[in-house]
């Protein structure tokens, strides 16, 4: 039997923050393998012996066997992979929350790389690295040209030790250089605090293996601090880049009494998988406030896409990512191991996020200031900016969703004095969580129901 992990994610300065579940598998219950394309391994062969022959420098036969690996997997979507046995095990680290590196999660764009998100109370964090940003240069090395994993490996390095990244950032003519240090990552995924009495503040900054009983416990320790009396609750999501597949269905779970979370459907059928509710609701039926963005991906979306099609609770925010697809992690012999995109995934009402992402009920929008120097406004990367990236696969695309209101806002000012540490935001300057109070508040006087602007 060979043991099959499944995710849902973006590569993690080096680590897969996965949706992923675990199952025990025949190698062969996959696919089975059509008869051998002769003509093409035969072309195959004869540039292998060429590059051999006629390079200006001699190549091993194990470094252009692996770069042609990398190639046939590079070529399929963002997110399909060649990972050597320092990468895998790199992976099944993150999903534990403690992890060396800077604490960003990254992808390759357009031959750089690009920040989904820093990771909450990080050295990325710290150093102003901001979601967006364009890494195009490490100290002394140009990102044009390398693959994300060798990126990954320059960006990493003994804690205490510093990287001088060199970043574009929307908005900015010239580069920014960015001097981080190294430390092990450990990361708080769940933090929560009471912002008026009676209504809670949950935080999730990404979903690894033991969010669920963190949340349970957050969940525990509002209900004490509040006489065991919440009114309502935010669930902030924003700038989370998924994680393990069982903890964003034990979050669902958690507010949910019953009813399908999230579904996968793909090519063969061990892909095909179903995940329900079972009691209780944590906050017996408490109106729920959801605050998502651009870099709520994955995992995040699995959450915010069944709490809004099971009307369990209002998402409020921005456009999510858009990233729907399912990861299967493939051991190999050489202790590498293949992440190969094997399946979509869907939310209760049927409704593929890959490449679409969650619509908001309530849009923030930011306002926009018009730039005096020339300056381009270069928008929120997505998923379905990405190249290659997996089509929706709806034959028949729903009609987009739009929100019920929209609402703009000014951009929030991080707490300066808090020296790039994060602290459970105020309403006073996150207008974003400010306007997610307000609305929570009107859904306990109308017990639940939302009005339309």
């Amino acid at each position: 039997m060979r043991k099959l992990i499944l995710h849902l994610s973006i590569l993690t300065l080096g680590f897969v923050l996965g949706a992923q579940i675990v199952a025990g598998q025949s190698a062969t219950s996959l696919s089975k393998p059509k008869a051998l394309p002769l003509d093409e391994l035969r072309t195959f062969t004869e540039v292998f012996a060429k590059i051999k022959g006629d390079y200006v420098e001699e190549v091993g036969d194990k470094d252009l066997l692996e770069n042609a690996i990398r190639g046939m997997l590079s070529g399929l979507d963002p997110h399909s992979a060649y990972l050597d046995p320092e990468a895998y095990e790199g992976l099944q680290e993150g999903t534990t929350g403690e992890f060396g590196g800077l604490g960003i999660e990254v992808e390759m764009e357009g031959g750089f790389v690009k920040v989904i998100s820093p990771i909450d109370d990080t050295p990325a964090q710290k150093a102003g690295i901001k979601a967006g940003d364009l890494i195009i240069r490490i100290d002394d090395t140009v990102v044009k040209g390398l693959s994300l994993n060798d990126a990954v490996k320059k960006m990493r390095g003994k804690p205490g030790t510093s990287i001088t990244l060199t970043i574009m950032r929307e908005g900015k003519q010239q580069p920014l250089k960015l001097t981080v240090v190294r430390d092990v990552i450990k990361v708080q995924s769940v933090k929560t605090q009471t912002l008026e009495p009676h209504y809670g503040y949950i935080r999730i900054s990404q979903f690894q293996s033991h969010t669920g009983e963190d949340l349970s416990d957050a969940i525990t320790t509002l209900k004490k601090a509040n006489k065991n009396q919440i009114k309502g609750l935010i669930l902030d999501l924003r700038n989370n880049p998924g994680g393990v597949l069982g903890s964003a269905v034990a979050v669902a779970d958690a507010f949910l009494e019953r009813g399908l979370i999230v579904y996968t459907k793909g090519r063969v059928k061990d892909s095909e998988l179903q995940f329900n509710a079972k009691p209780d609701d944590l906050l017996k039926g408490a109106p729920m406030v959801v605050l998502v963005n651009g870099g709520s991906a994955s995992a995040s979306e699995i959450v915010a896409g069944a709490l809004q099609d099971s009307k369990r609770a209002v998402i409020m925010g921005s456009k999510t990512f858009g990233k729907g697809s399912v990861q299967t992690i493939l051991p190999m012999n050489n202790k590498a191991a293949l992440k190969l995109t094997t399946a979509r995934y869907y939310t209760p009402s049927g409704h593929s996020i890959q490449a679409e992402g969650v619509v908001p009920d309530i849009a923030l929008e930011k306002a926009k200031v018009a730039a005096t120097d020339g300056t381009a406004d270069l928008g929120e990367i997505k998923e379905a900016d990405l190249n290659r990236h997996l089509s929706n696969g709806e034959t028949k695309l729903q009609a987009e969703r739009k929100p019920r209101r929209r609402i703009v806002v000014p951009e929030s000012k991080p707490d300066s004095e808090n020296n790039g540490k994060t602290v459970v935001p105020l309403p006073e300057k996150d207008y974003e969580l400010r306007e997610a109070l307000k609305l929570l508040k009107d859904m306990v006087l109308t017990k639940g129901q939302v009005s339309r602007g």
